[in-house]
């Protein structure tokens, strides 16, 4: 019996080296821990039940029979982070150099069928070389089992994956299709074809780092969310970013603690907005004030910085914020901006987050650059995603609301539950300057006729009453008492049924 369990010990501390202790230390010299490493740090000390450790290929091509390591260059499973289940698969670069087998992807598909089956996320951990060359269409196959298994869990599980090596060809469509993409810095690139592909192809001369590294896909791409500066600093952001989050599509954010009064006034609120209209404000100063205890997890933070995205807590419920920011391009909307959002109130529809919508939007921004870019397309994704949730849904006008960016930004005519407005709201179809040089065309030849008449038009809809009026708008509030009335509007929500009329699926303006 004890040899028995001896050699069990012995197999077990084989599979935990990997491909070896020399590469184990050229993976800890490159700034990157290994594949065990990064899944001890992600999940709750102890925690983690391994599956298929003993797995290895069964490919005999190219002399491969002879070099068959345990778990064939990744590491899969199950443990908690904060006490909640989450299923996990973490690539193994020192084996392989992660890349991709038949057996390989079965272990991930196994896990992923497990997360769907039981109701719990799946973080993947990817450093891989892409497919194994001497395993061929297998290892093709094998990646198209992975691909349909995070289509099927889209909208029913969160996905989360972080990009900790390279990630290149056909690996990058698995991570494209999950909810979250974050990358480390100066370690992490993805790209479909690599920059011997490229300049073979097309004479580019580009790094890896520029192709495709966290810098290139946070604030160019936008197809990562986030870049942290190491693998620790990743692992720990991924933790909270998790703790904002449902375990499944049937089931509610976990509710935290919370020390902040949810009545608290805010009196700084009552000056955020200048008495210029031209004038910027910083709109994070007003999510982070209305959070609990100021806290605010940012999504695509370097990208389309006129949209701002991200999950706060009321009453420690966990929140979606999409907010305009006027100190970039005054707050326009645009195509990157529309895109950006509409993921992200999709996201939360689908899992049941409610969704705060603060507006300060001038319009769309004007030019050949966003119609011939499709921004019609593109708004329109934000305007079917706001139209589609039936989430609950409260929205804060704090300043401008003009056109159709106004009905864009989670309307009353959007479904909108709670609509409030501050007393500094313009809402209206244009600026009153444009409406004046348009509504008194043949007045424009006199100054203060034209200055006369702009001011009419602004004490007639440079506020918020017209809209109140007709109910567009449910209350005039005060700035300060905003955290007050988001909190009871939620609270007031909690129950809210909705639902749209049966479809296979909707048709969303791609």
């Amino acid at each position: 019996m004890k040899d028995i369990l001896q050699e069990l010990e012995n197999r077990r501390t084989q599979a935990r080296l990997g491909g070896g202790q020399r590469r184990i230390d050229a993976q800890h010299a490159r700034g990157k821990l290994t594949a065990r490493e990064r899944v001890e740090l992600l999940l709750d000390e102890g925690s983690f039940e391994e599956f298929d450790m003993f797995v290895a290929h069964r490919s005999t091509d190219f002399g491969m029979q002879d070099d068959r390591p345990y778990g064939d260059g990744v590491v899969t499973g199950w443990g908690t982070i904060n006490g909640r289940m989450v299923y996990v698969f973490s690539q193994d670069f020192t084996v392989f150099g992660g890349s991709l087998s038949e057996t390989h992807a079965q272990k991930i598909c196994k896990i992923m069928d497990m997360a769907m089956q039981n109701g719990a996320p799946v973080i993947g951990m990817n450093d891989s070389g892409g497919a194994r060359i001497q395993e061929g269409v297998a290892s093709l196959a094998g990646y198209a089992d992975v691909f349909q298994r995070n289509i099927m869990a889209s909208g029913v599980v969160p996905q989360i994956s972080v990009i900790m090596g390279p990630c290149a060809g056909g690996a990058v469509y698995s991570p494209a299709m999950t909810d979250f993409i974050f990358m480390v810095k100066d370690t992490s690139y993805m790209f479909v074809t690599g920059p011997d592909v490229v300049k073979t192809v097309t004479n580019e001369v580009v790094t890896a780092e520029q192709l495709g590294g966290a810098s290139t896909h946070t604030r160019k791409s936008s197809v990562a969310d986030g870049a942290f500066e190491d693998d620790v600093e990743a692992l720990t952001e991924i933790r909270r970013l998790f703790d904002f989050l449902p375990l499944n599509n049937r089931d509610k954010a976990p509710v935290r603690p919370f020390f902040d009064d949810p009545a608290r006034i805010e009196e700084s609120l009552d000056t955020l907005i200048p008495d210029n209209p031209n004038q910027p404000y910083d709109m994070k100063e007003l999510i982070v004030k209305v959070a609990d205890e100021g806290d605010f997890y940012e999504i695509q933070k370097d990208f389309a910085g006129n949209i701002i995205t991200g999950f706060v807590r009321i009453e420690g419920r966990t929140v979606g914020v999409v907010a305009n920011q006027p100190m970039v391009l005054a707050g326009c909307l645009d195509i990157d901006s529309s895109r950006k959002a509409a993921r992200f109130v999709r996201f939360c529809d689908a899992f049941e987050i409610p969704i705060l919508t603060f507006v300060d939007v001038p319009g769309f921004l004007p030019g050949t650059g966003q119609e011939y870019g499709g921004v019609i397309k593109h708004g329109a994704k934000l305007l079917f995603a706001y139209g589609e949730a039936t989430v609950p849904k409260v929205t804060v006008i704090t300043r401008k609301a003009y056109g159709g960016a106004y009905d864009v930004m989670a309307s009353k005519h959007l479904r909108g539950d709670f609509n409030y407005a501050w007393p500094t709201a313009e809402i209206a179809v244009m600026g009153a300057k444009g409406a004046v040089e348009i509504l008194y065309r043949s007045e424009l030849g006199d100054a203060d006729k034209i200055a006369a008449r702009v001011q009419d038009y602004e004490a007639r809809f440079a506020n918020p009453f017209v809209a109140a009026e007709k109910g567009f708008i449910d209350e005039v509030i005060q700035p300060h008492s905003t955290r007050k009335r988001i909190a009871r509007a939620f609270a007031s929500l909690r129950g809210k049924r909705l639902s749209n009329p049966w479809k296979k699926h909707n048709n969303i303006p791609l």
